[in-house]
Protein backbone atom coordinates (compact mmCIF):
# COMPACT_ATOMS: atom_id res chain seq x y z
CA UNK A 1 0.00 0.00 0.00
CA UNK A 2 3.02 2.27 0.82
CA UNK A 3 4.38 2.22 -2.62
CA UNK A 4 1.30 2.99 -4.29
CA UNK A 5 0.93 5.92 -2.47
CA UNK A 6 4.26 6.25 -3.35
CA UNK A 7 3.79 6.31 -6.96
CA UNK A 8 0.38 8.48 -6.49
CA UNK A 9 2.78 11.17 -4.82
CA UNK A 10 5.39 11.12 -7.24
CA UNK A 11 2.88 11.40 -10.00
CA UNK A 12 1.21 14.74 -8.50
CA UNK A 13 4.99 16.18 -7.51
CA UNK A 14 5.82 15.79 -10.90
CA UNK A 15 3.05 17.42 -12.33
CA UNK A 16 2.67 20.43 -10.09
CA UNK A 17 3.72 22.89 -12.98
CA UNK A 18 0.65 22.26 -14.47
CA UNK A 19 -1.21 23.36 -11.94
CA UNK A 20 -0.41 27.06 -11.77
CA UNK A 21 -1.09 27.05 -15.74
CA UNK A 22 -4.55 25.61 -14.77
CA UNK A 23 -5.45 29.05 -13.32
CA UNK A 24 -3.84 31.02 -15.14
CA UNK A 25 -5.15 29.94 -18.17
CA UNK A 26 -8.74 30.38 -16.81
CA UNK A 27 -7.98 33.24 -15.61
CA UNK A 28 -6.70 34.65 -18.53
CA UNK A 29 -9.37 33.18 -20.80
CA UNK A 30 -12.31 34.57 -18.70
CA UNK A 31 -10.47 38.50 -18.82
CA UNK A 32 -10.00 37.61 -22.35
CA UNK A 33 -13.80 36.58 -22.87
CA UNK A 34 -15.04 39.36 -20.79
CA UNK A 35 -13.15 42.25 -22.31
CA UNK A 36 -13.99 40.98 -25.54
CA UNK A 37 -17.84 40.55 -25.17
CA UNK A 38 -17.58 44.44 -24.57
CA UNK A 39 -16.73 44.76 -28.53
CA UNK A 40 -17.55 47.09 -30.48
CA UNK A 41 -16.39 50.09 -28.20
CA UNK A 42 -17.80 52.03 -26.39
CA UNK A 43 -19.51 49.37 -25.01
CA UNK A 44 -22.75 50.52 -24.22
CA UNK A 45 -23.98 48.58 -21.02
CA UNK A 46 -21.48 49.83 -19.39
CA UNK A 47 -22.50 53.10 -20.30
CA UNK A 48 -26.32 52.64 -19.38
CA UNK A 49 -25.99 50.76 -16.33
CA UNK A 50 -22.95 52.65 -14.81
CA UNK A 51 -23.23 55.91 -16.30
CA UNK A 52 -19.57 55.48 -16.88
CA UNK A 53 -18.95 58.37 -20.30
CA UNK A 54 -17.86 56.48 -23.74
CA UNK A 55 -13.97 57.02 -23.01
CA UNK A 56 -14.54 54.99 -19.41
CA UNK A 57 -16.50 52.27 -20.52
CA UNK A 58 -14.22 51.34 -23.42
CA UNK A 59 -11.20 51.39 -21.34
CA UNK A 60 -12.52 48.91 -18.75
CA UNK A 61 -12.94 46.48 -22.17
CA UNK A 62 -9.73 46.96 -23.03
CA UNK A 63 -8.21 46.87 -19.84
CA UNK A 64 -10.07 43.64 -19.35
CA UNK A 65 -8.83 42.13 -22.63
CA UNK A 66 -5.27 43.63 -22.07
CA UNK A 67 -5.54 41.94 -18.34
CA UNK A 68 -6.25 38.24 -19.93
CA UNK A 69 -3.47 38.66 -22.07
CA UNK A 70 -0.75 39.39 -20.56
CA UNK A 71 -1.51 37.62 -17.04
CA UNK A 72 -1.56 34.68 -20.02
CA UNK A 73 1.77 35.98 -21.63
CA UNK A 74 3.76 36.65 -18.96
CA UNK A 75 3.90 32.83 -17.93
CA UNK A 76 5.29 31.68 -21.50
CA UNK A 77 8.62 34.46 -20.52
CA UNK A 78 11.33 33.33 -18.55
CA UNK A 79 12.61 36.35 -17.79
CA UNK A 80 11.99 39.33 -14.94
CA UNK A 81 9.71 40.30 -18.55
CA UNK A 82 7.84 37.46 -17.57
CA UNK A 83 7.36 38.48 -13.96
CA UNK A 84 6.59 41.89 -15.13
CA UNK A 85 3.93 40.68 -17.41
CA UNK A 86 2.01 38.50 -15.10
CA UNK A 87 2.05 40.87 -12.15
CA UNK A 88 1.16 43.28 -14.41
CA UNK A 89 -2.07 41.43 -15.64
CA UNK A 90 -2.72 40.50 -12.41
CA UNK A 91 -2.94 43.82 -10.82
CA UNK A 92 -5.21 45.40 -13.77
CA UNK A 93 -7.20 42.15 -12.87
CA UNK A 94 -7.19 43.01 -8.86
CA UNK A 95 -8.36 46.76 -9.94
CA UNK A 96 -10.92 45.62 -12.32
CA UNK A 97 -12.26 43.22 -9.64
CA UNK A 98 -12.39 44.85 -6.75
CA UNK A 99 -13.99 48.46 -8.80
CA UNK A 100 -16.76 46.01 -10.20
CA UNK A 101 -17.44 44.62 -6.37
CA UNK A 102 -17.59 47.95 -5.01
CA UNK A 103 -19.60 49.43 -7.64
CA UNK A 104 -21.73 46.59 -8.90
CA UNK A 105 -21.92 44.15 -5.68
CA UNK A 106 -21.15 46.33 -2.83
CA UNK A 107 -24.07 44.61 -0.67
CA UNK A 108 -22.55 41.65 -0.99
CA UNK A 109 -19.48 42.49 1.71
CA UNK A 110 -18.83 39.73 3.64
CA UNK A 111 -21.90 37.74 2.88
CA UNK A 112 -22.58 34.22 1.53
CA UNK A 113 -23.63 35.85 -2.08
CA UNK A 114 -19.76 36.65 -1.92
CA UNK A 115 -18.74 33.76 -1.41
CA UNK A 116 -20.63 31.82 -4.34
CA UNK A 117 -19.95 34.36 -6.87
CA UNK A 118 -17.67 34.02 -9.50
CA UNK A 119 -16.35 37.47 -9.04
CA UNK A 120 -14.49 36.66 -5.61
CA UNK A 121 -12.60 33.30 -6.84
CA UNK A 122 -11.74 36.23 -9.67
CA UNK A 123 -10.33 38.87 -7.30
CA UNK A 124 -8.51 35.85 -5.40
CA UNK A 125 -7.09 34.29 -8.20
CA UNK A 126 -5.88 37.57 -9.42
CA UNK A 127 -3.86 38.34 -6.52
CA UNK A 128 -1.98 34.87 -6.10
CA UNK A 129 -0.71 35.77 -9.46
CA UNK A 130 -0.05 39.38 -8.58
CA UNK A 131 1.60 38.47 -4.71
CA UNK A 132 3.40 34.47 -6.86
CA UNK A 133 3.93 36.31 -9.86
CA UNK A 134 5.63 33.10 -12.12
CA UNK A 135 6.94 31.47 -9.02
Amino acid sequence: MEHLNNKINQIFYNSTFITPWLLRLSLGISFIFHGYGKFPLPPQKLIDYFGFSETLASFVAISELTAGIFLILGGFIKSHLGELTTRFGALLIVIIMSVALGLAHRDWLITPKLFMSEQIFLLIIGLYFLLRGNK
